[in-house]
């Protein structure tokens, strides 16, 4: 897809990182965005290679004035969003009473909110575009353990968000 954009949220490992590699071979840039701006050079120099213009953002998605700066940042480099990936959460593995109400919170702060803030900044752009937006969920969602209960119950309310935006993009006309 020449003249193409996707961000990638959760760049700089993982899912995430591994993504944005092989979108490389399909976009002409991908915009990385992640909190880890030393592991964001291994993987701006792999997303080079492979292809497609790098766009390393050092973000916390967690907060709320990121989604903005990398939708800003990106339609003012490039013009377009084609694709959001919204792969970015580390939720943490802990008992479901031995976790503090601290952890709960950033759990979802970064991975539900993150990725709410930030597709509902690039719906516009996504909607020009005809662009896809993807949600990052897992199989806890369906079957919680309680060592996994903050991750089950962020991935259940990423399915439902997901199933939200849906219907939205087919409202707007997305296909």
């Amino acid at each position: 897809m020449k003249n193409s954009v996707a961000i990638v949220t959760g760049a700089s490992q993982g899912i995430g990182r591994s993504t944005a590699i092989r979108l490389a071979r399909d976009f002409s840039a991908i915009v990385l965005a992640a909190r880890n701006a030393k592991a964001l050079e291994d993987v701006t120099a792999a997303v080079q290679q492979a292809g497609a213009e790098p766009l390393p953002l050092a973000v916390d998605l967690s907060e709320v004035e990121a989604s903005q700066f990398v939708v800003n940042i990106t339609v003012e480099r490039f013009g377009r969003i084609d694709a959001l990936l919204n792969i970015a959460g580390a939720v943490p593995q802990i008992d479901l009473f031995e976790m503090t109400d601290e952890q709960w919170k950033a759990g979802m702060e970064l991975k539900l909110h993150g990725a709410r803030r930030l597709t509902i900044r690039a719906w516009d752009a996504l909607k020009q575009s005809k662009g896809s937006v993807v949600f990052m969920s897992g199989s806890a969602a369906l079957d919680p353990k309680p060592a996994f209960a903050a991750v089950a119950a962020t991935n259940a309310a990423i399915t439902a968000l997901a199933k939200a935006f849906a219907e939205q993009g087919i409202k707007d006309g997305f296909r």
